[in-house]
C-alpha cells in the first residue's frame, strides 16, 4: 500500500487510506468488494479499489455518447496498450486498459466529450490506472 499511497500523491489527487470518506459513493463502495475498478456511469466517477476501499479517487470521466452507450456490468481486464490506436476511429488512445471484448477501455482522453463506450481520463489518471491494472482485474461499470 505504501507504493499506492506515493503513486497517488505523485499524481496529486491524495485520498487518505482508511479515512472515511463524505460517503460510500465517494469510496467506491457502488461497486463490488473484488472490483479493482468502479466506474459510476451517473456519478461520471471512478475509482481505483483494494480489498472493497477506494485508494484512488474519485476521479472525472467521460464515457460512451448516445447510441455508443457503455454498458453497465463486471468485466475482467483482456489486455494494456500504452500507445493504442484505434482503428475503428482512427483515434489515439494512451494507455489504454482494455475490460472488454468489444473494444471499450479506460484510456487517456476528453473530459468534456463523450466518448464511442470508453471510459475516458485525464492523463494522470490514466496513467495510474495503466500502471494500477492488470490482465484479469475485475472492473465493474455501474449505471
Amino acid at each position: 500500500m505504501a507504493g499506492i499511497a506515493a503513486a497517488t500523491a505523485a499524481v496529486g489527487t491524495a485520498v487518505t487510506l482508511g479515512a472515511p470518506a463524505a460517503s460510500a459513493a465517494e469510496q467506491g463502495r457502488v461497486c463490488a468488494p473484488e472490483a479493482k475498478a468502479c466506474v459510476s456511469l451517473s456519478t461520471r466517477t471512478t475509482w481505483l479499489m483494494a480489498d472493497g476501499v477506494a485508494y484512488y479517487g474519485g476521479v472525472p470521466i467521460t464515457s460512451g455518447k448516445p447510441g455508443y452507450e457503455t454498458p453497465p456490468g463486471t468485466y475482467h481486464v483482456t489486455f494494456k496498450n500504452i500507445d493504442h490506436w484505434s482503428k475503428a476511429y482512427d483515434a489515439p488512445m494512451p494507455y489504454a486498459v482494455f475490460f472488454t471484448e468489444s473494444g471499450i477501455a479506460f484510456h487517456e482522453g476528453s473530459l468534456t466529450q463523450a466518448s464511442h463506450g470508453c471510459i475516458h481520463l485525464s492523463q494522470a489518471a490514466a496513467k495510474l490506472y495503466f500502471d494500477s491494472l492488470q490482465p484479469g482485474d475485475v472492473v465493474q461499470v455501474v449505471p
